[in-house]
């Protein structure tokens, strides 16, 4: 998820891979196993030196180089940003760090958990980064609820798609809904902790200070459950991150499902969220995403899943407001 809040605010999910293998959750690594002994397999010491000869290996923080692998956090729940497929995590996010991993000389394990949980987790440790189309802004960099009181240390984040709001309803459209504003006094359906829920939580003060009724606002434990309420009609419409929503009206009950109205909204940068301590990685990650960004890799995976109103020209740290 315009990048999910924990996921992204309405640019979510407020929460975008073709080069290189795609990691999968739960996979045992075993980049570089030859220097954990002294008397290491040839095999192993064949992948250490692929590893190190890697452009930016040496970019890496000592703990991340001795493994071989970064451990990514995700919610695999975002066609086509990420998702699972046949027991793997698949999508533009994977196939982006596939490609980094390229330029880095390790791989990127993903392991999916709620959306709202990932900072959490990748502040305990539990994750190198937290890589889910999730939105780059302030209250995140900054560790603070949408009320702005302080509830962690934050994150630092490496920019490498943008992506807004959108908005979407049932095929054909029978509340004749057509934008966000539509939705005053209506019953709307996002995931829990995204941005785009922060997203319906300041369009319904709009509605109330504009003399409308609030939107009533069903936060989901994950997407699914939020587009299964849409589709059954107990909620008129359903707020995403842009590339998420059309993926879902494109592909979902053949493209007899949803469709999206309006256009997109408060487009903001996605980011690979990075604890503050961890400035050594955060620094080696920019430049990967420069890397593929200048050799073409970048463009090519977005095309791939026809995700190319999302690219940008050049990384950038905290670049969310």
């Amino acid at each position: 998820m315009t990048a999910r809040s924990t996921r992204r605010t309405t640019a979510t999910r407020s929460r975008l891979a073709a080069v290189g293998s795609i990691a999968v959750a739960g996979a045992l690594l075993l980049t570089g196993c030859g220097d954990q002994t002294d008397n290491g397999s040839s095999e192993g010491a064949k992948e250490t030196e692929k590893s190190s000869s890697a452009p930016l290996f040496d970019k890496l923080p000592k703990k991340i180089q001795d493994a071989g692998v970064i451990k990514a956090g995700t919610n695999a729940e975002y066609a086509p940003m990420e998702y699972q497929e046949g027991g793997k995590i698949v999508g533009v996010d994977p196939d982006i760090a596939a490609a980094l991993g390229e330029k880095l000389g390790v791989e990127f394990q993903f392991t999916s958990g709620s959306f709202d949980g990932l900072i959490t987790a990748l502040n305990s440790g539990r994750y190198d980064v937290a890589m889910s189309s999730i939105t780059d802004n302030k209250q995140r960099q900054e560790g603070l609820d949408d009320k702005g009181k302080k509830l962690g240390p934050g994150v630092d984040f490496v920019d490498y798609f943008v992506a807004g709001t959108a908005v979407y309803v049932q095929k054909g459209n029978p509340k004749n809904i057509n934008s966000i504003e539509d939705l005053c006094g209506q019953t709307a359906a996002v995931q829990r902790g995204t941005t785009y829920e922060q997203a319906l939580k300041d369009q319904s003060k709009k509605c109330t200070d504009g003399g409308k009724k609030a939107i009533n606002i069903e936060p989901f434990e994950n997407d699914t459950e939020a587009q299964t309420r849409v589709k059954s009609g107990g909620a008129v419409a359903g707020v995403n991150d842009y590339p998420v929503a059309v993926d879902l009206a494109r592909k979902a009950g053949g493209g007899n499902d949803f469709e999206v109205v309006g256009e997109q909204v408060d487009a903001g940068p996605f980011g690979i969220a990075v604890n503050k301590d961890n400035k050594e990685l955060t620094a080696a990650l920019e430049e990967a995403v420069n890397a593929i960004i200048e050799d073409g890799t970048y463009k090519k995976i977005l095309e791939k899943w026809g995700a190319e109103t999302g690219a940008i020209d050049k990384a950038a740290i905290n670049g969310g407001k």
